[in-house]
């Protein structure tokens, strides 16, 4: 069978969408490989409203919630892009299988005055750099969703 063929089909931004990237990488050895992880990270689209928490912890994340702007703030730290600017790098990732240099979340935080990963503390923001192969790995993984928009 192929990848194509055993793709999940989800909607970014979703619960579904990150689920179905949870599923991947809770399911993938290689991603164990990488080492632990503990840490809780927003996710945000402010120009489409759409908020959420991800729980990383040990060697697999563990929970994916919608939630509130305030309760993603509220995260070690959130990342936050326009909706079109997510859809650029996940489209990216879909087409070469993995972010390339352009569009890796380390990169887009460089590049952005505000940066990507943002924080209301700085020693919790400084998680996004310790665990960034994790969180590259995670987005990474969307390559096997198939992925409409909103």
């Amino acid at each position: 069978m192929t990848q194509e063929a055993t793709k999940t089909k989800a909607t970014f931004p979703s619960v579904d969408w990150f689920n179905a990237v949870k599923e991947i990488v809770n399911n993938d050895e290689n991603y164990k490989r990488i080492g632990t992880c503990d840490s809780v990270v927003g996710v945000k689209v402010p120009d489409l409203g759409k908020f959420y928490s991800l729980t990383f912890e040990a060697f697999e994340v563990a929970d994916v919630r919608e939630v509130s702007e305030g309760d993603a703030e509220d995260s070690d730290f959130w990342l936050e892009m326009s909706s079109e600017r997510w859809k650029e790098m996940i489209q990216n990732i879909s087409e070469n299988g993995k972010a390339d240099l352009h569009h890796t979340l380390n990169t887009i935080d460089l590049e952005d005055p505000d940066g990507l990963a943002r924080s209301n503390d700085g020693y919790r923001r400084d998680a996004f750099y310790r665990f960034n192969q994790t969180f590259q790995y995670f987005f990474d993984a969307s390559a096997q969703v198939d992925t409409t928009f909103s």
